[in-house]
């Protein structure tokens, strides 16, 4: 008799998250799976629960109900580091870099060993991908600009060759010639083996990059299915995503 095929575990999942600032309850019981392959948007407007949901996952925000894993391995509320050993990267909407560090130093900050089968990556590869990075190799990063820090950030957390990459409005407040590359990027990565959550305020940017979107409203997802499908439901867009 033959033995049944066991499903290979998420990525990771989230299976009823809920979490709390102070005695707001901000999420209420998020459920999300990402597969490998895959590049998700978290949509919704501001104050929908997105970064919440980002941070619950770095560790950042303790998680007081359900539960995060990866690979089928439980991560909820271990420290970052931890979180970041088992293959996550994050770049957060503050973009923090090293202020004080030159360009080069805030890179050589952010290496790791290559981690199993996850990609690897160099900081020639990094300037590949922003050559202005490379040019300004030696200032520091604190008077670089915005969009020249975010580029930065990203680098810093591929450099840590993560399996999945939480990426928190990457474009705002870029310059649209610096949003396209940004989305170049991302689809790049993805198309090396790397898995990306994306929360993007731009949705034309989040549709154009990812595989599948999830909807978020006061704190829960709405709504969840390829970028198509979302277009055809103007329900959805107006109800919880037009401004």
């Amino acid at each position: 008799m033959s033995t049944p095929m066991s499903t290979p575990a998420p990525l990771l999942s989230l299976r009823g998250v809920h979490a709390h600032y102070g005695k707001s309850h901000i999420l209420h019981g998020i459920d999300l799976s990402i597969g490998r392959g895959e590049v998700v948007s978290l949509l919704g407007r501001n104050g929908a629960g997105r970064s919440t949901t980002m941070k619950s996952i770095m560790g950042l925000v303790d998680v007081t109900g359900g539960s995060i894993a990866i690979e089928g391995r439980d991560i909820t509320n271990k420290r970052p580091f931890e979180i970041a050993r088992a293959g996550l990267g994050f770049v957060p909407e503050e973009r923090e870099v090293f202020a004080n560090l030159t360009v080069d130093e805030n890179l050589r900050m952010g290496e790791q060993p290559k981690r199993g089968d996850a990609p690897f990556w160099s900081v020639d590869q990094m300037f590949d991908y922003f050559p202005r990075l490379k040019e300004r190799r030696g200032t520091k990063a604190g008077n670089l600009s915005g969009g020249e820090q975010q580029m930065l950030t990203m680098c810093r957390s591929l450099l840590g060759n993560p399996k999945i990459m939480l990426i928190d409005e990457p474009t705002e407040g870029l310059a649209p010639k610096i949003v396209e590359v940004i989305a170049d990027v991302i689809r790049d990565i993805h198309k090396r083996g790397v898995s990306v959550v994306l929360v993007e305020q731009k949705l034309t940017i989040a549709l154009k990059v990812s595989t599948r979107v999830s909807v978020m409203g006061h704190g829960r997802i709405v709504f969840e299915g390829p970028p198509a499908q979302l277009h055809e439901r103007q329900d959805v867009v107006q109800e919880w995503l037009a401004v």
